[in-house]
């Protein structure tokens, strides 16, 4: 890990534990509660409580260890939905990769979650965080913080788990929950444009740490009723596929954007063309089993900061997500 990785990855710990701290003081602004479990402070946004665009927006922030612009702003008309989620981050691969990339099933007796955010870095054990030299061992003074997507809290035991992997006890963890068929869940969720984008190109071999900076936005779909966790997962995953627009600005050859330009797209992959819920439901619900490739923003545009160039590809899909939000259009 050079010194600037490092000097960055600690700098998204402390960013994310100082907004953390006064979302969870203020919790009751946003129709959010601030609880105690194990000794770990928790910030729930959904679960309980009804929650609120807002703590999407902070929830979203938080995944990004408070190093990216997230908003809510009008929706372009081929997104279908009246509102969407913008991103814009100078910081991609530390805030997105290092950060909110859902990287984290946590599964402790009945609880189950995905967990994102800057307390990643600390558990390193992902194969990504090391190849990106974004592995962070915890310090003394250090503190744990991360989005977990589920609809239930969790118990001591699963507090223990998650502070032990992250090596930190359970007094300095930080931990903000929604589920994904909530308002705050699909603004989180919906959030993570870019980073698909990212990931898409960390698996197709590119070399992501030649990114500078990146914007993307995302249709924001209605939440799923409560308990409908496919739908919520259906939706969110459809603003992504059929709905995201991102633009990164990249300083690399042009050989080497024009190798992948073609593969970044949802539309590349052959599991493209139909609401995800449906997608879902022919692997039986499993996400190992749904082709990797379909995990990207509908549109990409690539600027080159060498040549100058630039490179647009994919569609948004009105029609498929229409279909999914249930809107008439």
């Amino acid at each position: 890990m050079t010194s600037e990785t490092n000097f960055t990855a600690r700098r998204l710990l402390r960013h994310a534990h100082s907004l953390f701290n006064g979302s969870w003081q203020n919790a009751d602004d946003f129709r959010s509660v601030g609880v105690n479990i194990a000794g770990a402070k928790i910030l729930d946004c959904g679960v309980n409580c009804p929650g609120s665009l807002q703590a999407g927006l902070v929830l979203a922030r938080l995944c990004f260890g408070n190093f990216a612009d997230v908003s809510i702003v009008p929706a372009e008309p081929g997104m279908v939905a009246d509102n969407a989620v913008l991103v814009r981050t100078d910081r991609p691969i530390e805030a997105c990769l290092g950060g909110q990339y859902a990287g984290w099933p946590v599964s402790v007796d009945d609880f189950f979650a995905m967990g994102s955010g800057p307390m990643r870095m600390l558990r390193g054990r992902e194969e990504m965080l090391e190849h990106l030299g974004l592995v962070q061992p915890a310090g003394e003074d250090d503190y744990a913080v991360g989005v977990l997507e589920s609809d239930k809290l969790p118990g001591e035991e699963a507090i223990h788990a998650i502070a032990s992997e992250c090596g930190v006890p359970p007094e300095r963890m930080c931990l903000g929950i929604a589920p994904s068929t909530s308002i705050a869940g699909s603004v989180q969720v919906v959030a993570r444009s870019v980073e698909t984008a990212l990931h898409k190109l960390h698996a197709l071999d590119f070399d992501v740490t030649k990114l500078i900076s990146a914007s993307g936005v995302a249709p924001l779909p209605p939440a799923s009723k409560p308990g409908d966790t496919i739908g919520g997962i259906g939706r969110t995953n459809d603003a992504m596929l059929y709905g995201a627009k991102v633009s990164l600005w990249i300083d690399a050859d042009d050989e080497a954007i024009e190798k992948v330009i073609d593969k970044v797209p949802s539309q590349s992959s052959s599991d493209y063309g139909q609401p995800f819920a449906k997608v879902f439901k022919q692997y039986d619900y499993d996400f190992y089993k749904v082709d990797p490739m379909l995990f990207s923003p509908a549109v990409v545009t690539i600027h080159s900061c060498k040549s100058g160039r630039s490179w647009r590809r994919g569609t948004l899909d009105r029609e498929v997500l229409g279909e999914s939000f249930g809107i008439e259009t």
